[in-house]
Formats: structure tokens, sequence, C-alpha cells
């Protein structure tokens, strides 16, 4: 099917286009009243994520009520050590729980992985699928899944942690079960891609929420083998990497085989093309509590990270768009960035 706005997919290969496209993370939430107003009737997030109809019509919300140039598919990074076996709760105001974490070899040894277990997520692959037909072809569909170290770290904390000292620790006490596991997560990553591909994805972004919590060295044994694989194996459709926190490690991203580069509001835009020679078509970067900011001063500063980024840029947050951002500075936002243009 032909896009009538195929702006991000360009954007992302490389193409000269008009203006930058924008889409924000999270922008499928709670800074949307018909998002509150459905999750209010349900039983808890699970089943919003778990029922395909429901999932695509909250991944179409953001379309309809903000003019975003793509959909990202609602869902979760912790469907995946849930299809493995390692399955989770999300607690209301606390978030996700591991009732059961990995601690051991014997552990990891346990879990499934790869195409043998991606069966266990079709309801992602039908939200997908509603979502592409009932999209028309409006705009691109965006698949994701977090990157193996991030959801590594989610399976032996159990939970979100200041620290993550379990998962970190584990790394120097079990290196070899660790890399196990990083490989069994990874293998799933890239079934469970290629399958959201087929199911209608146009573009898929890996999240390595917690790049940043590594030492360099550790995140060059860790993570950066399990991105590159996975950036290797999807070829089908662009690829997205956002490792926030990680600019330690921007060179060794830049050297990744993806098309694009997510940086948080923490990186210099200056250094990223210059000083570390960052060729991939950047993404981000704009700091989320800069939409709490007047309107006047989320549009000038909008202006200003565009004009920083000079091309070659979807415009983005420097992370997900928190729940009580003024939902009409995010419409500012959004229209001022569709409002531009390169001249």
């Amino acid at each position: 099917m032909k896009l009538e706005n195929d702006l991000l997919l360009r954007t992302a290969r490389g193409e000269k286009v008009e203006r930058p496209p924008v889409w924000l993370m999270r922008q499928a939430g709670r800074i949307l009243p018909q998002y509150r107003a459905l999750r209010g009737s349900l039983s808890g997030f699970k089943e919003l994520v778990e029922t395909p109809p429901l999932a695509a019509e909250v991944t179409i919300q953001p379309v309809d009520e903000l003019g975003v140039d793509a959909a990202i598919i609602f869902s979760d990074i912790l469907v995946i050590p849930e299809a493995m076996g390692l399955t989770y709760e999300m607690v209301e105001k606390k978030g996700p729980w591991f009732p059961k974490t990995i601690e051991s070899l014997a552990d990891v040894k346990n879990l499934g992985s790869g195409e043998n277990v991606i069966g266990e997520l079709q309801y992602v692959f039908d939200a997908l699928a509603i979502t592409k037909k009932e999209l028309n072809g409006r705009v691109p569909l965006i698949g994701f899944a977090g990157a193996p170290w991030t959801i590594f770290s989610y399976m032996l904390e159990g939970s979100g942690s200041k620290t993550f000292s379990k998962a970190r620790k584990f790394l120097y006490q079990e290196p070899e079960a660790a890399k196990l596991l990083l490989e069994k997560i990874t293998d799933t990553t890239i079934a469970y891609l290629k399958q959201k591909i087929k199911s209608g994805a146009d573009i898929v972004q890996v999240f390595d929420s917690w790049a940043g919590i590594l030492p360099p060295h550790q995140y060059s044994e860790f993570a950066i083998p399990y991105l590159r694989k996975i950036c290797e194996a999807i070829t089908e459709v662009p690829v997205i990497v956002f490792a926030k926190g990680a600019w330690f490690a921007l060179p060794e991203l830049g050297a990744l085989d993806c098309q694009v580069l997510g940086v948080d509001w923490n990186m210099k835009v200056g250094d990223l093309r210059g000083k570390h020679n960052i060729q991939q078509v950047l993404q981000g970067n704009l700091d989320p509590c800069m939409l709490y900011a007047s309107p006047q001063v989320v549009r000038s500063e909008t202006l200003q990270m565009i004009a920083h980024f000079g091309g070659r840029h979807i415009c983005n947050l420097g992370h997900g768009v928190y729940p009580d951002t003024p939902l009409e500075n995010v419409k500012v936002f959004v229209n001022t960035v569709k409002g531009s243009s390169y001249s």
C-alpha cells in the first residue's frame, strides 16, 4: 500500500526532504484524554497491550489528535522476557514487576528463545495487522523492541531500579551466563522484529533505555555486540537505535549498521556530526521538560533544535513524553515542526 505520508521513511533512508518528520516516544498514552478514558475502563495495562483491537485504537489516537508523521504500535518491551518464560506484572503507579528473576546459569538455560517462542506474542502481531489496515496508508507504522541489555536488566532486577546493581553484579560474577542470556534475548528480538515487519511495521526502533548505567568497557562487551547482531539481521526496513545516556559509546553506536541513531537531550548536537563523525540520520533530542515551558518557548526551542541539526534529522524528544505534559504544548511542538521547512 502506498503511503500518503512517507516523510519518516524518506528521511530514515537519507533522502532529501522538505522538512523533518516528527513523532514522540510514548505519544500513545496518558497525555491524551481519549487514552485515559479507555485505560480507565480496563482491568490493567496488560489487558490493553494484549487486546489487539484496543492496542490498535490507542496506536492511532495520536495520529488523529496530534497529526504526527508516524504511529508506533502500542505495546511493551517486556513482552519479550514473558515469551521466553519469565512473566511480569504491571503494578499501578509502580511499574513492571517480575515475580521470578534470573539468578543463575540454570535459570538462563531454562528459558526459551528465538522463533520457538514468538508465537506467544501473536497478540502483538495481530495488533500491528489491525493498525496497518485502519491507518490505510496515512502514515508509517513503527515497531519496536527493547535492546538486549535493557531487557537483561529487568530480568535480573525484577523491576525498575536506581542502580540496577543486581544486573550489573551478574556481569562480573557470571559473565558467561550473562552472555548466554543476552544471546537468547537477541535471537528472540530478531525473530520478533522480523515478524513485526511481516505484520505491517514499516520501520523499527530498538530502545536501550538503561544504556547509560554501564561503564564504557562493559557497554562495549555486553551491549554493542548484541545491538550489532540485531542491526545486521534486520535488512527489510530501516532501523533506529536509541541508547539513552550512552554518550560515551557514540563512536561504537555510529559504527552500527542502522539507518537512524536516536540521541537524548544530554548530547551536544555539534559533537555528533563533528567530534564523533556520526553518519546516520539523527533522531531527537528536545528535553521532554521543555514541553512544560510556555508555548512561545516551546516553539522557539523546537525551531532552534531543527536549525542545530541542519537536516538529516527526525524531530523527537530526548526520551518519552512525560504523562502530565500539557497536551497543548505537545501540539505546539508538533505543529512547529510541521510548519518548518528546509530552505
